[in-house]
């Protein structure tokens, strides 16, 4: 792995662990911050791992764009920056590994979207989750678009009207996050439900995570189209095959990848 300021990266087994090591600037998300986690998920993604885990150092998760930075942009350096975070955004979910976010203390504004960009979120009952943009004078327009596909429409509309930070519990309710458990059993539960979504063929997991995500958000019958076609392909691939093959043989699987 390559060598990076702002964050950490460290390969542990099946599992790349990424860690925003900001903690200073409370993991504010500068464009170097930004251009160090898109080219760490870019490579872990091209990796052998099974799952990446995304964490923050200090005493936040991560709270958003760094205002420094962003104040010192004209329109086009803006524009530029958000683009960048959406990429690093697309990306992680691209990725063919499960990614989980690993959340203790606040995840505000772009820290909140990237929890919900996430596929999987453990948060420590320390944690708290918030679009400020709407009590202040820059509104999280962007922040807002994988969170309202997490929480649904009032909900949002309550986190980016209000600014108003929502506790790990509620964040739990309104389908923000998985899993809530105390500080000091956050590793554990994190590591508990990766193994829980990663067993299973890669390859076949891997394709089905994209999918999901290609069919999302399309009308019914659009996403209909493309999962039939996506389901009837992969049933072809290995892992179904051995899949189906030990099911009937009624014996434990040997996954080729």
């Amino acid at each position: 792995m390559a060598d990076y300021e702002h964050i950490a990266v460290k390969e542990d087994g099946d599992t790349v662990r990424i860690t925003m090591n900001r903690p200073s600037r409370r993991n504010s998300l500068s464009h170097e911050h930004l251009t160090e986690l898109l080219a760490a998920f870019e490579q872990a993604g091209t990796t052998a791992a099974t799952g990446i885990v995304l964490a923050g150092e200090g005493p936040v998760f991560s709270a958003g764009h760094d205002f420094g930075d962003v104040a010192s942009r004209d329109l086009a350096g803006v524009r530029e920056l958000l683009r960048l975070c959406t990429t690093l955004m697309r990306t992680i979910q691209s990725v063919p590994q499960v990614v989980v976010a690993r959340v203790h203390g606040l995840a505000t504004a772009a820290g909140c979207q990237l929890v919900a960009s996430c596929d999987l979120a453990v948060a420590g009952e320390s944690a708290g989750f918030a679009l400020p943009g709407g009590k202040g004078g820059w509104f999280c327009h962007t922040p807002a678009v994988p969170v309202a596909r997490s929480i649904g429409r009032k909900r949002l509309m309550e986190l980016v009207l209000t600014g108003d930070a929502v506790d790990a519990a509620t964040a739990l309710e309104w389908g923000l996050v998985n899993k809530v458990v105390p500080d000091d059993q956050l590793d554990q539960a994190v590591d508990h439900l990766l193994v829980r979504a990663t067993r299973g063929s890669r390859a076949s997991k891997a394709l089905g995570k994209q999918t999901i995500y290609a069919q999302l958000d399309r009308p019914e019958a659009d996403a209909y189209a493309v999962a039939l076609e996506v389901m009837a392909s992969a049933s072809q691939m290995p892992g179904a095959r051995e899949g189906m093959a030990a099911f009937l043989e009624k014996r434990p699987p040997e996954w080729p990848d």
